[in-house]
């Protein structure tokens, strides 16, 4: 299903907050280069003209036609992710473009149908002629389409969710994907002495794939580690946060691996009835990591909840990386209803890692060049995650794999703990180390 993304389909209000917060966070210049992190000069004001190679200057040339899949349906949709990075593609293409040629960006939307993903991979090839596939998340998507992006050559980078997504060579994701966010999330809570570990999740396929790697942490620990899933949207969230806590007891956690809305209810839920202090703590992997979560919830929540962040925390504003994706999602991401978070960070650290890599390109953007170009992309520093970014030539792909835990405070998610590596307890982290190593920290 086709979707047309450059109009606004967020709530007014919504985006009204965000244009506020971005404005008091805007302090700092960027560009797309490796050293987007760095901390700007004093006094500087970030601008979006600053994403691209000649500010104010609309791009006309050819188009580099690019393309991602996203699923969008009742109880989970990524579309925000794939919208954010049509928003820094958008910004690229007033300000300069790629040398001069504006990035065409098409968004395929899905529904959980591998005939319809097949189907809209093939679209994006053989119709729309994309030279590159960026923004890819979907619950099934990298499983359906992994051996046809091979067959043809295309290196995918985009936000994981299958096991094909992080276990084959031509996928590298911008973040953990929910096993590996909540490996991190069950961490943190187990460095926190807790009794016992609930870990519930939405009843999508892969879930035993993704409760294997919290599993492998809580038995390395001896901790019992109970197991749920439930069916989204969910319809009686009283029911789901009674039984967590049961579950879990007074010293133990409950982790929730759902994405914003789902996750939203639930704890929601427990605060009306009273459990928010029934359990030592509560738990999240990264989709909870959003203002409009801490924002929703409220103070009883402060220091309760802690999320798994799998990309820079949203209280930092003193890197150009992050006031340059504020500015962007202020002027350009209306149809980003998630506003300042883990998917809007996400989308934008995909499209920059895009555009790096092609500003790399000598000569025609094709699919040979673009997706040499993409796989060449080594030690690049997104601002957005703890580790320098590398593509590489390898037989599975984790490059994020040491991350942040947040944790709401006055309605915003804020730094609970900074970067630490995920454990290699998990054996997935454990092979990719064995392969690739442990990338560099960024500066």
């Amino acid at each position: 299903m086709r979707e047309h993304r450059l109009g606004g389909r967020a709530a007014a209000a919504l985006v009204a907050v965000i244009g506020i917060l971005i404005a008091a966070g805007c302090s700092s210049s960027t560009s797309t280069s490796g050293s987007a992190s760095a901390p700007a000069p004093s006094g500087t004001t970030v601008s979006t003209s600053q994403c691209g190679s000649k500010p104010g200057v609309k791009a006309t040339g050819t188009p580099i036609p690019l393309g991602g899949i996203v699923t969008n349906q009742p109880g989970t949709s990524f579309a925000d992710i794939a919208n954010m990075a049509n928003a820094y593609f958008t910004c690229v293409n007033a300000n300069g473009g790629i040398n001069g040629h504006p990035i065409k960006y098409y968004i395929e939307t899905e529904q959980t149908n591998p005939a319809q993903i097949a189907g809209e991979a093939k679209q994006l090839v053989q119709t729309d002629h994309v030279v590159g596939i960026v923004g890819n998340t979907s619950i099934i998507e990298c499983s359906v389409d992994h051996s046809y992006w091979e067959k043809l050559g295309f290196a995918i980078v985009d936000s994981g969710i299958a096991p094909e997504c992080y276990s084959t060579p031509n996928s590298a994701a911008v973040n953990m994907g929910p096993r590996y966010s909540s490996d991190g999330a069950v961490q943190y809570a187990l460095s926190q002495h807790v009794s016992k570990v609930v870990f519930d999740q939405s009843n999508v396929p892969g879930t035993g794939y993704i409760a294997a790697g919290p599993s492998a942490l809580a038995a390395a620990a001896h901790v019992p580690i109970v197991q749920l899933t439930e069916n989204v949207p969910i319809s009686d969230a009283n029911s789901v946060a009674i039984k967590e806590v049961d579950d879990a007891g007074p010293n133990g956690a409950v982790i929730l691996n759902f994405t914003p809305p789902e996750a939203l209810v639930i704890l929601q839920a427990a605060q009306k009835l009273g459990l928010e202090n029934r359990v030592k703590l509560w738990g999240c992997s990264t989709p909870c990591n959003t203002d409009f979560i801490a924002h929703e919830l409220g103070p009883k929540w402060d220091k309760k909840l802690f999320v798994n962040a799998e990309l820079t925390p949203p209280d930092v504003t003193t890197t150009s990386a992050m006031s340059l994706y504020k500015a962007i999602l202020a002027q350009y991401g209306h149809s980003v209803s998630s506003g300042v978070g883990s998917f809007s960070q996400m989308g934008f650290a995909e499209a920059e890692i895009l555009v790096h890599a092609l500003e790399s390109v000598k000569g025609a953007y094709t699919v040979q060049s673009v997706n040499a170009a993409i796989k060449a992309v080594h030690g690049f520093n997104t601002g957005m995650l703890c580790q320098l970014w590398s593509y590489g030539n390898y037989p599975m792909h984790i490059p994020n794999n040491m991350d942040y835990t947040v944790t709401p405070n006055n309605g915003q998610m804020t730094t609970a703990q900074g970067c630490t590596k995920i454990s290699s307890v998990d054996p997935q982290i454990a092979a990719y180390r064995k392969v690739a190593g442990v990338a560099p920290a960024a500066p």
